[in-house]
């Protein structure tokens, strides 16, 4: 298996994850990874395919200097706008992930809102969040996907979207979507524990700081996670991998 393919099952993995944890709104939102060494020769999901739907084979290939219409080449435009600036500008954006997952998003429609060091999950996120509080509508003017790009250009990955959803970004698919679903079990614990409107019992900065030293050290936690994930559906549903 090249390269090419093995990046393709991963992502395609990755989509038909997404759906079954519901993270995913069905055509709608986009996964993409860098299939080049400098990043600018990407594979995204085609307009108009579910989520539970996509395969490694139905991804479409495109490279960040490709212009006119994204239709044209089967790709969303809003799609094209916010990955193919990520993928252009932020060299550590090799897979970029974009939901509007529910407790995530919820959080992040809160006004001035910070992501709570609330739990060990929350702790992992520690000084890795940025936070765009000026929503502009759909990104659909190149404008909006360089404003965006450069709010990631710090070395954070992950983006509190206010009023939108989520992006993450990461070196490979495991990394990302690891960080996707741990990203969203934090937030759904922050949901409930700010529900009961009792007083929060935070984590303080320096063990937060700590723990999440301690989870990018963790060894092949990621790696380990989604080849779980692969495994189930390689056994439940190969056809992703087609």
């Amino acid at each position: 298996m090249s390269q090419e393919q093995q990046v393709r099952k991963e992502l395609a993995a990755a989509f038909r994850w997404a759906a079954r944890l519901n993270l995913h709104e069905a055509v709608a939102n986009h996964f993409s990874m860098a299939v080049s060494d400098d990043g600018q020769r990407f594979i995204v999901n085609r307009a108009g395919t579910h989520f539970s739907q996509v395969t490694a084979s139905g991804l479409v290939a495109v490279d960040t200097s490709m212009g006119g219409d994204s239709l044209d080449f089967g790709v969303d435009p809003t799609a094209w706008v916010l990955h193919s600036y990520l993928h252009r500008n932020v060299a550590h954006a090799k897979c970029v992930l974009h939901t509007h997952m529910p407790y995530t998003t919820a959080l992040a429609c809160l006004k001035d809102f910070e992501f709570l060091m609330l739990d060990q999950n929350a702790c992992a996120f520690h000084g890795r969040i940025a936070y765009d509080r000026n929503y502009a509508g759909m990104a659909l003017d190149p404008t909006e996907g360089e404003r965006i790009a450069s709010l990631l250009s710090d070395g954070k990955d992950v983006l509190f979207m206010g009023n939108h959803g989520v992006m993450v970004v990461g070196e490979t698919v495991a990394q990302a979507f690891d960080s996707l679903y741990y990203l969203e079990k934090a937030a759904q614990l922050q949901v409930l524990a700010l529900s009961t409107q009792r007083p929060l019992q935070l984590v303080d900065n320096e063990t937060a700081a700590m723990v999440a030293k301690q989870t990018r050290e963790y060894p092949g936690v990621a790696k380990l996670h989604f080849q779980a994930l692969m495994h189930i559906l390689d056994s439940e549903c190969p056809d992703y991998a087609k």
